[in-house]
């Protein structure tokens, strides 16, 4: 979205301005000029461009010289001080951070009524925010950019999180895009601080990206694994070009993306004990590729606990049973008790791709949180039963002179 023309009109009264405002349902009123009492600074305001939970943005142009905001900005005005202080706040703490849309000045405004304004002079996202923008371009991200970007994002998040916040809002209305189509959060009005790592209360929410269990009332507790949900559907959502409706796990194998991409995206939409509990953790898994699974060795099967993953050459039945004749425990998938899995052939309509099955995608899980689970391949599973079947032969014929 391009700049507005902003006419040269003459200050208007105050009062003049505030029964105007009242008439139309805005807040402000275009070429209305402010001045903050905090910094001095004197804003000419422009067109609406939004509005929602918050209040209303405006386009401005700031008058006369100075290096404490560019000539272009936005104005976000409310009624309420709650959210105005918490993007305050947040706006100084990440005032140096790249990728999070900056706050100028932040001061109140008062109206001849007795009612009281609370303005920010923000950073203005040429591009709009993702949702509009997507909408407009029609262009998804290549998974390169995509990885890029929500890397960036994901800065900002951590140095949340690490300060033991949560952002609880990371929708595509709250994500701007601005020049070269770099991606920078903002919108910080719900953004909560927790006092221990068991989250706050989900009172206030948005539900078009809250993950289904926290609107379900089965976690009463927003916790960062659930800010990592909604960065998941940033993600998918770049990579599909769409932002309208939020990502289903059963979309996620058809996205055009690797299958450790599309891992990722599973992994934080997906279950929730599984997402990644923090942004850092996610950034790492972007930033890198996963090890590959090889097989191992096993000596015998006797007292291990095994599952079976992929197509195998004979029944999933008949595989069961022989493991368990030849003395292990069999389970349906993977748990903290795995120490043996028996991988067949890669199924390409995996969830997640062929390398990316859920129950791969849960030993993954399993062995970076330190578990030691040894890959057998198919044919080296059939030879330990086979030796397993050989010894209980012997022992009977023993047993039997």
């Amino acid at each position: 979205m391009a700049a507005t023309h902003f006419s040269g009109a003459t200050t208007r009264t105050t009062r003049h301005v505030g029964r105007k405002a009242a008439r139309t349902g805005y807040l402000l009123v275009r070429d209305e000029i402010l001045t903050s009492p905090e910094t001095s600074l004197r804003f000419q305001v422009g067109r609406l461009l939004g509005e929602g939970g918050f209040g209303q943005v405006y386009l401005a142009r700031r008058l006369g010289r100075s290096p404490l905001s560019p000539d272009t900005l936005c104005i976000k005005v409310s009624t309420r001080i709650d959210g105005w202080l918490r993007e305050a706040h947040f706006g100084q703490m990440l005032d140096d951070h790249p990728r999070a849309i900056r706050i100028f000045d932040r001061f109140p405004l008062m109206r001849p009524s007795g009612e009281v304004l609370y303005c920010l002079a923000i950073e203005y996202a040429r591009h709009g925010d993702l949702s509009t923008h997507l909408t407009h371009s029609g262009k998804p991200f290549s998974e390169a950019a995509a990885r890029r970007e929500i890397a960036g994002i994901l800065e900002v998040l951590g140095k949340l999180h690490r300060g033991q916040m949560l952002h609880r809002d990371l929708t595509p209305l709250n994500v701007f895009v601005c020049d070269g189509r770099k991606l920078k959060l903002g919108d910080f009005g719900i953004a909560r601080a927790q006092s221990d790592k068991r989250g706050v209360t989900a009172r206030t929410l948005n539900p078009f990206a809250a993950p289904s269990d926290i609107l379900a009332g089965a976690a009463p507790k927003w916790q960062a694994r659930d800010d990592v949900y909604q960065v998941g559907q940033l993600l998918g959502m770049l990579l599909k070009g769409d932002a309208t409706a939020r990502v289903r796990t059963s979309e996620i194998k058809h996205l055009a993306c690797s299958d450790h991409m599309k891992e990722i995206i599973h992994r934080c939409i997906g279950e929730r004990r599984k997402r990644y509990d923090s942004a850092d953790h996610l950034i790492e898994a972007l930033r890198n590729p996963p090890r590959q699974l090889r097989t191992g060795v096993v000596r015998s099967l006797k007292n291990v606990h095994l599952f079976f993953t992929g197509i195998l050459t004979r029944t999933r039945r008949e595989a069961m049973d022989h493991a368990k004749r030849a003395g292990a425990h069999v389970h349906s998938g993977p748990s903290t008790k795995t120490t043996v899995v028996v991988r067949g052939r890669p199924n390409p309509l995996q969830a997640a791709g062929k390398e990316a099955g859920l129950k791969l995608m849960e030993l993954r899980r399993l062995r970076a949180a330190g578990h030691r689970i040894t890959i057998v391949s198919e044919q080296q599973f059939w030879r330990l039963v086979a030796s397993a079947s050989a010894l209980r032969t012997s022992r009977r014929s023993s047993s039997m002179r």
